[in-house]
């Protein structure tokens, strides 16, 4: 008879309460600092002095920033992808920005020996008869895969393994129903605003994220949508190696590049001036190939990838741009897709009546007893959907008392549009951290008139014109 393996029983047992655990330990660090908050907003409002004020809200906003990134830190999943979502220097605090930027990549490593056990399962062969070199430390680990450099038998170029960590999944279900519940509590008190739509398109677009066949089929069309838009690609997109693919592991070129995170160190390493004429060249060319290719994708085919966190992008030889991992992609409906082309001009023309009509085309749905209503529903269009900010302002402020969101309440927005506000927020954060302040409608407005002309929306447009290969480009840098 066999006996009691009491480490089997308690390894199922922990594994059973660690969603508990984890749902626990979400909830006690996001009450401390939502109260600390709330509590602090109470006692400054006896300051008198702006000086003053400014002084102990920066001081408020470094001991937040430490305990949201103890938290991320400590509980990985998708809380790292929450750190790349609001440490972002054109929405964040400079103190929040600065500790959670270096989250992108900053997942635990899943241990060389389980790596090998998924990649042979999932490919049947194992890793000695596929690759001649594998090297078992990660290039980067996030929160769903990790990836490896390695090299084919046979062949003379490197290769990066995309392999997803066992058992992430389940977990990070647990952690965006947490947020789900923490976001319905948060537009019930403090944000007019339909945030648990928002968690419900997350949690779709990262449930997508677990299957990299999905992923490789997403970078196969847009790297050929790119290709036959353009004389020259404006991104790189990864090739995938045929048969070399399954749900969990996923094989692709090796771009070599640095991180567009550490483009300023590599400048200062080259003796470059980042203040200098070629250094502002080189950030506008980066910018430009980036806006380019996300108004195509977005505009021309509503295909597109949904996350350039700074951690997604490569600066390469030439200021190439190249763009990583296609696990967030987003197929919009014709109609949003020509919904939010419409958007792009009333913004692009600053024209109030316009882009109150683009809300309800969109399906969003406002609520407002404010003056200059219009006004306010082109300001709040701006803040979600364009990148420019403010003459002045180098940092939004989407919660203060003058923001346009304490003014409109938004009782419903289609989920489908969080992809590209998301997508146009990590846009503008990567415009600010580069030093260039710029407006995303306008350099679109060109693809957006000919998306809007050839759906037979647009009358008045010479489609020549539009279609003529530099007409885009023309558009950039003009102010």
């Amino acid at each position: 008879m066999r006996g009691f393996d009491f480490k089997e029983i308690e390894d199922k047992v922990s594994l059973r309460l660690r969603p508990w655990h984890r749902s626990f330990q979400f909830w006690v660090r996001a009450a401390d600092i939502y109260t600390g908050y709330k509590v602090f907003q109470l006692r400054v409002s006896f300051v008198k002095d702006a000086k003053k004020q400014d002084e102990l809200w920066e001081k408020q906003h470094e001991l937040a920033a430490h305990k949201i990134y103890s938290m991320c830190s400590d509980l990985g999943g998708f809380f790292l992808k929450i750190a790349q979502i609001v440490g972002k220097p054109d929405l964040a605090p400079a103190a929040w920005v600065k500790k959670l930027v270096t989250l992108c990549d900053q997942a635990p490593a899943t241990p060389f020996d389980a790596v090998q056990l998924v990649i042979e399962k999932e490919l049947g062969r194992t890793i000695h008869e596929i690759f001649d070199n594998f090297e078992v430390n990660p290039l980067g680990s996030a929160s769903i895969a990790q990836v490896h450099r390695a090299r084919l038998r046979g062949d003379k170029n490197d290769v990066v393994v995309k392999v997803q960590h066992p058992g992430v999944q389940d977990l990070m279900m647990t952690d965006i129903r947490n947020l789900q519940a923490f976001a319905l509590y948060m537009q019930k008190t403090d944000i007019k605003f339909d945030l648990y739509s928002v968690t419900k398109e997350m949690e779709k677009q990262i449930g997508y994220e677990f299957d990299f066949l999905r992923e490789a089929d997403a970078m196969e069309r847009v790297c050929r949508f790119l290709y036959e838009n353009n004389k020259k690609t404006p991104v790189l997109v990864p090739r995938v190696l045929q048969g070399l693919v399954t749900r969990r592991v996923l094989v692709m070129d090796y771009i070599d590049g640095i991180p567009i995170l550490n483009l300023g160190d590599e400048m200062a390493r080259r003796g470059i001036n980042p203040g200098s004429k070629m250094a502002t060249v080189a950030k506008q060319n980066i910018l430009k190939s980036l806006t380019l290719a996300y108004g195509q994708m977005i505009l021309k085919t509503g295909f597109f990838h949904a996350d350039p966190h700074p951690g997604n992008i490569l600066i390469c030889k030439g200021s190439e741009v190249a763009l990583l991992d296609y696990g967030q992609v987003k197929d919009l409906p014709d109609q949003l897709r020509l919904g939010y082309a419409n958007l792009v001009l009333a913004m692009a023309d600053n024209d109030p009546a316009k882009a109150t009509e683009c809300y309800r085309e969109l399906g969003i749905d406002t609520i407002s007893n404010c003056k200059n209503e219009q006004q306010e529903l082109l300001r709040l269009a701006q803040t979600m959907f364009d990148t420019k900010l403010p003459p002045g302002v180098v940092m939004l402020q989407p919660f203060s008392e003058d923001a346009s969101i304490k003014k409109i309440g938004v009782q419903s927005f289609p989920e489908e549009l969080f992809s590209i506000v998301r997508t146009v927020h990590l846009l503008r954060g990567l415009s600010v951290g580069l030093g260039i302040n710029y407006s995303c409608a306008e350099q679109w407005r060109p693809i957006a008139e000919e998306a809007l002309y050839n759906a037979g929306r647009l009358q008045g447009v010479d489609r020549t014109k539009v279609r003529k290969p530099g007409y885009f480009m023309r558009y950039f840098w003009r102010y």
